[in-house]
């Protein structure tokens, strides 16, 4: 039996890769991109916060055979650089050694280089159309065109891949209802900008002990944390750093109501990020000129309509961003589903209930976990019983690291589900908040009994996967 056709709505960085291994695969895939095609009018969408490339990612991208590529266009991080207020910092890594870092790379550069890769491996990508008026009875959609011209086209096997504010799902939702549940964080994003140093005062740069083009050590994730809020900045290959500014949207000050321009904000900047306000040149047109982002957390009871659509990416579970599990799980959902459709191409229906069974409580998990990175990230770093339980969890992972790995680690470099690297990681911390006794003296602990108590209140991790 002939395969089914399959129609992807969404171009971007999921439905691209999506769309290349299904073509690999020999699925015929035809891609509606309701944007122009950024290759050759650059991307209209805006700015956006650097994407964190972890292992899940890659490892999606190893079996699309595309990981070398985006690699070379990609900077290593190796952990959290935490700058004080009073300007100092300090290295927190994200794993045991290099072999465990994250990577920043340009949303541009990877949309460009995936959409490259589906286009070659047979995948035909219409560009400037928007699907609307979707009817799932007939399988026929409406198509606008960037002049206006609308047309009616068919459609096959409906995959949804157009994001946070998909209109697949909004008409899905529409048919039948799918327990949609949109949870504001309450608090938004501005970004800024660190250009390479050739654009920054001589004076400044040499004062700053910069690092080649890089005003910043570049092989980190810096994070300016200041308890309800703070910043964070990530490297970009060609010398700049986009520097994000996260702050409640409402309240007292600070917040993006009671800093309504660039001279409330440069204000509050020199106040509580000195250090940081002299690096970005352009602060007030930055600060100006970009808008507020949102920040959201989507929850859906069903990700499908029987066998003739499903959603998969942002478009069934965005999470904010503070974990930069994103795109990683994005790009994870797209290797189980291409799977699961080679293994049974003509059974739509049970495919798209087995990749929801799979892949639900995953979502869910890690959307939890970014929630809970966002109060690490701008408040735990810097917390003394945080770092406490930080290096005594570093001392039991090297004295018995088949039955202890920190949560980050398990996310972020391994392939366990997120709902095991959740509900290990909050026993974890339970056990490691046992052992301090509410005290932040690492020396206070018996290791040797510690390990023991670790050993017969935990099973064994499972074995890991390090691709």
């Amino acid at each position: 039996m002939a395969k089914q056709p399959i129609t992807l709505i969404g171009g971007g960085l999921v439905g691209a890769l999506l769309a290349q291994q299904l073509a690999q695969r020999g699925f015929a895939v035809e891609v509606f991109e309701k944007f122009p095609d950024p290759r050759f009018i650059g991307f209209s969408g805006g700015r956006s916060i650097n994407l964190a490339l972890a292992e899940r990612g890659l490892q999606a991208l190893r079996t699309a055979g595309l990981a070398d590529d985006v690699l070379r266009h990609a900077v290593m991080m190796r952990g959290r650089m935490v700058h004080g207020r009073e300007n100092s910092t300090s290295l927190q890594r994200y794993g045991v050694d290099d072999s465990e870092v994250i990577w920043s790379v340009s949303r541009s550069t990877l949309n460009t280089l995936l959409l490259d890769a589906a286009e070659a491996a047979g995948a035909q990508i219409h560009f400037g159309q928007s699907p609307h008026n979707i009817d799932f009875d007939s399988q026929r959609m409406d198509v606008t065109d960037a002049a206006g011209a609308t047309r009616s086209v068919p459609f096959g096997m409906l995959i949804g891949a157009d994001g946070a504010g998909s209109g697949v799902r909004a008409a899905m939702n529409a048919y039948a209802p799918l327990g949609e549940r949109i949870e504001s964080l309450g608090h938004g994003y501005k970004e800024l900008e660190i250009p390479p140093t050739d654009e920054l005062p001589t004076s400044l740069v040499r004062g700053n002990g910069a690092y080649g083009p890089f005003a910043i050590e570049p092989h980190a994730l810096h994070i300016w944390p200041r308890g309800g809020y703070m910043c964070i900045a990530l490297p970009n290959t060609e010398g700049s750093f986009t520097v994000t500014l996260f702050l409640p949207n409402d309240g007292s000050a600070p917040s993006f109501a009671s800093l309504q321009d660039s001279n409330a904000a440069a204000a509050f900047f020199r106040e509580d990020f000195p250090g940081l306000l002299p690096l970005i040149p352009k602060f007030a047109e930055d600060y100006d000129g970009h808008p507020v982002g949102t920040l959201s957390t989507l929850y859906l009871d069903r990700w499908h309509l029987d066998g003739r659509a499903l959603l998969i990416g942002d478009a069934a579970h965005a999470i904010v961003p503070f974990h930069g599990q994103g795109m990683n799980c994005g790009f994870e959902d797209t290797v189980v589903l291409t799977d699961l459709l080679a293994e049974a191409p003509c059974d739509s229906a049970d495919v798209f209930a087995e990749f929801q069974r799979i892949r639900r409580p995953d979502a869910n998990a890690i959307a939890t976990m970014a929630l809970e990175n966002y109060i690490e990230m701008r408040d735990s770093v810097a917390d003394p019983h945080y770092l406490a339980k930080r290096e005594l969890g570093v001392l039991l992972a090297e004295r018995a690291p088949e039955h202890y790995m920190a949560r980050y680690r398990m996310v972020t470099f391994t392939h366990l589900p997120y709902a095991y690297a959740l509900e290990r990681g909050r026993a974890q911390d339970a056990l490691l908040d046992e052992l301090l006794h509410n005290s932040n003296d690492i020396a206070s602990v018996n290791l040797d009994a510690a390990v023991t108590l670790l050993k017969n209140r935990l099973p064994p991790l499972p074995p890991l996967r390090h691709d």
